[in-house]
């Protein structure tokens, strides 16, 4: 504890004590400094006092004493000056903290006089002069407090201005109390005026009175603001200041709409990047659809995926994503057939409060607004109601959309990437989709191949899901018999890729070994194989040059198609290997 960050308050103790005492008056702090005086020591302060004198005695000794004859006292036996001491007497009274000596009053007589005073009643002296030690004492401690507090201040202050967020604390009449710059760059308002403004003024439909009353916390609460040409929509919390169980007042925090979208889709958006080389064929007609969505990813108009189920449609909706100039913004997908007609709108398009019975205090942020400046994927648009069509063909027009219950548009960039497994073209002309919309989804349109159409695919696609199962599953099957490959190769697929997964998955679960057989199969894939074998393939008509394809394969995969075992694979399909080079590269196979 210093005594000379209370210098002046100490000076004017010390011209108290002389003018009461009627002698000269020095403190000095526990390093000896002398921090005040009266007299002739006036022009010493600040100056450093002899370590052998009697205030370093008294600081060691931590007790008051009084010398009525200098030279003689025990304390000024190391004084270098006690020989040709000018003093008549003197008084020295430590200065505590608890037991910490933190300085000394010392009294200087250089007169008769001036030591008849001092001696005339030492015990009330010593008390007086104690007192002082005391008020000196308390003096410190409250300014070390103010320091601490003011720090404090500062600290939070510095706290809240670093926040991302607005904060403002009003009183229990709204007057805002305490604010941070945040709060005043939020509602564009200039340095200060805040301090003249209640809450009111700029959330115009809260009750105060209310809040305080129920001393209930609100969350994620939308409003809108609109102070000369600062309009914005933002979301606040407010949580009351409670004291002994009466709310004295309020804390409301403040964040922008645009921000907290942002906020949500770093968290709930974050992915695993999907690219077209992660999506599994080589085929050629399926090297030219992802040759299709390479290009479609460039630019920013609307696309319409169809395909089977099961064909990957989504897989290809994120690999677009993820390849635009969008791929740091949100991917927002939502199956369409999957929630009720009833929910599906404000699910795409959020809701005001008190849109309907049930509707969340506060609105709902809808699946397009999450998607701002990134991609929605509406997956089975073909199940849409007519209703949704009109509203989402405005959408893609105008590019805005109007909460169910709202009475404003809020404008968004999104791109739309649909999907369907149906023939919308077909719904069209029954009446079910409207052709308008059609043409606005389909600008790009992009058709995967059902599995059966890409075969030649099957083998990779059955290696990469037997390696992801055997992870998932902590299993170590290697291997899938060539008689189960050629089965799965024939087999129809009506639930591609899809269906392949989860075959895969069943065979690594019933493999009792490291290599997959026919017994390990799904039993529709038995019953197909033996209806198969019943009907002598009269339901399996394969053309001469399919089969003859699946054939140069399957040898392929058996003899492998290095050049030192491609004439074995020649002489099994009977032909020479000048010929068998000529299909393969007809084929596609090198």
């Amino acid at each position: 504890m210093d005594l000379s960050r209370i210098s002046s308050s100490v000076q004017h103790i010390a011209e108290v004590i002389a003018s009461v005492i009627k002698v000269d008056v020095t403190i000095v702090d526990h390093k000896l400094n002398r921090i005040a005086a009266t007299g002739c020591y006036v022009e010493q302060i600040g100056t450093r006092v002899n370590k052998n004198s009697v205030f370093s005695y008294a600081l060691q000794q931590g007790e008051g004493f009084l010398i009525e004859n200098p030279g003689e006292h025990e304390a000024c036996f190391r004084c270098s000056e006690k020989t040709h001491c000018r003093e008549y007497a003197q008084v020295c009274c430590p200065i505590k903290n608890d037991t910490e000596t933190i300085g000394v009053i010392g009294l200087i007589a250089f007169s008769q006089e001036q030591k008849s005073a001092v001696l005339h009643n030492k015990n009330n002296l010593m008390e007086f002069l104690n007192r002082m030690a005391d008020l000196i004492a308390v003096k410190l401690v409250e300014e070390e407090k103010t320091e601490k507090i003011k720090l404090l201040a500062k600290e939070l202050e510095t706290v809240l201005d670093a926040v991302d967020r607005g904060i403002i604390a009003v009183n229990q009449e709204g007057k805002c109390i305490h604010f941070n710059r945040k709060a005043e760059d939020f509602f564009g308002i200039g340095e200060g005026i805040l301090s003249k403004m209640k809450i009111q003024q700029l959330l115009e439909n809260i009750s105060l009175e209310e809040m305080l009353k129920q001393h209930c916390p609100l969350t994620n609460t939308e409003f809108r603001y609109h102070r000369g040409g600062h309009r914005m929509r933002g979301i606040f919390n407010a949580n009351p200041i409670m004291i002994e169980s009466e709310a004295v007042g309020i804390v409301f925090t403040f964040m922008k709409i645009s921000e907290a979208l942002k906020t949500i889709n770093d968290i709930t958006t974050a992915m695993i990047e999907t690219s077209l080389d992660n999506i599994i064929g080589s085929s050629r007609c399926f090297a030219a659809v992802k040759e299709e969505a390479a290009r479609a990813a460039q630019s920013s108009s609307t696309i319409l995926i169809q395909g089977e189920s099961g064909t990957g449609k989504e897989l290809f909706a994120r690999a677009i994503h993820f390849h635009s100039s969008r791929k740091q913004e949100p991917f927002i997908p939502i199956n369409c057939a999957a929630i009720p007609e009833q929910l599906l709108e404000s699910e795409l398009f959020g809701y005001e409060e008190g849109a309907f019975t049930g509707a969340k205090r506060g609105g709902k942020t809808g699946k397009f607004e999450l998607a701002n400046r990134g991609t929605i994927f509406l997956d089975e648009i073909g199940d849409m109601p007519l209703h949704l069509q009109t509203k989402l063909l405005r959408v893609l027009q105008e590019n805005v959309i109007e909460k169910v219950g709202g009475k404003d548009y809020i404008p968004i960039n999104v791109r739309v990437i649909a999907a369907t497994n149906k023939n919308l073209e077909e719904k069209v002309n029954e009446g079910e989709f409207r052709k308008d919309l059609f043409y606005r989804l389909n600008v790009i349109p992009i058709n995967i191949p059902p599995l059966r159409d890409r075969r030649e695919d099957i083998p990779i696609l059955v290696e990469a899901l037997l390696e992801k199962c055997n992870l998932k599953l902590e299993k170590k099957v290697t291997q899938v018999d060539n008689a189960v490959l050629n089965q799965l190769i024939a087999y129809h697929w009506p639930g591609n890729v899809r269906e392949l997964e989860n075959t895969i998955e069943y065979a690594v679960n019933m493999c009792r070994g490291e290599r997959i057989l026919k017994e390990d199969l799904p039993n529709r894939l038995k019953r197909k194989e033996a209806e198969n074998e019943a009907v002598a393939g009269e339901q399996r008509i394969m053309t001469i040059k399919e089969l003859e394809c699946y054939e140069i394969q399957k040898a392929l995969r058996i003899f492998g198609g290095s050049k030192q075992t491609i004439d074995k694979a020649a002489e099994a399909l009977g032909m020479g290997r000048a010929t068998l080079y000529r299909k393969m590269k007809e084929y596609q196979l090198i």
